[in-house]
């Protein structure tokens, strides 16, 4: 089994200014919200201060204003934020993500929220973010908007994000954290945090206990 590589609270906090360049580069962003980190065995880091759920009003996959407390309020919720043309870490998280979330019975699979915050809202509109989601999920929520108002709510929650940038070789990368945070249905207050090496088997196994508000 393994233990969560955010073993201390200043492990976490540092981990927590570090961005995935989708396709496996790193760099450092500009400070975010700390992040402080129970140690446990396992991929979850059980956070010693639960985040409060952003106030984030963003544009769903219909066109639609989406309110993330209000749409969420009670639910157990899982909370990442990518883009649809990362070639890697995102589309390998969500449908992690995706497939341990079958495992659950189905009353369980319904309960449970999983929201795509775009990292890239110029390039993924409603329709396009609609169209990836729906190859993982259907049931996923997928949310853009204004580039400020994202990376605000992230921060808020120990994510740096930065806007996406044209690389020499024309290629478009946007700089974001890997994290997901996982908000009980119970307080819902974000107090279970991810890495992007967790895997589907720890997803199977966790996600459960995340749908009560338990501890994983």
């Amino acid at each position: 089994m393994r233990t969560t590589r955010v073993t201390v609270a200043a492990l976490a906090a540092a981990a927590a200014l570090t961005l995935t360049a989708c396709g496996g580069e790193t760099a450092k962003s500009s400070p975010v919200k700390q992040i402080s980190g129970q140690a446990k065995a396992g991929a979850a880091t059980v956070l010693d201060r639960p985040f409060s759920k952003p106030d984030l009003v963003l544009t769903d996959t219909t066109g639609k204003p989406w309110n993330l407390r209000e749409q969420t309020k009670g639910k157990p919720t899982l909370i990442y934020f990518g883009y649809t043309n990362c070639p890697d870490v995102c589309p390998l998280t969500m449908s992690n993500i995706a497939v341990a979330k079958k495992a659950l019975p189905k009353a369980d699979q319904e309960k449970l929220q999983v929201v795509f915050v775009t990292t890239d809202p110029e390039r993924d509109t409603p329709e396009s973010l609609g169209a990836w989601l729906r190859s993982q999920d259907t049931a996923f929520t997928g949310l853009t908007g204004d580039f400020a108002t994202i990376q605000a709510a992230a921060r808020s929650l120990g994510i740096g994000i930065e806007a996406a940038k044209k690389e020499a070789n024309g290629d478009v990368v946007s700089m974001h954290g890997a994290q997901v945070i996982a908000f009980s249905p119970k307080t819902d207050e974000g107090y279970v945090l991810y890495g992007e090496s967790t895997s589907v088997d720890d997803y199977t196994k966790d996600l459960p206990k995340i749908v009560k508000g338990e501890n994983p």
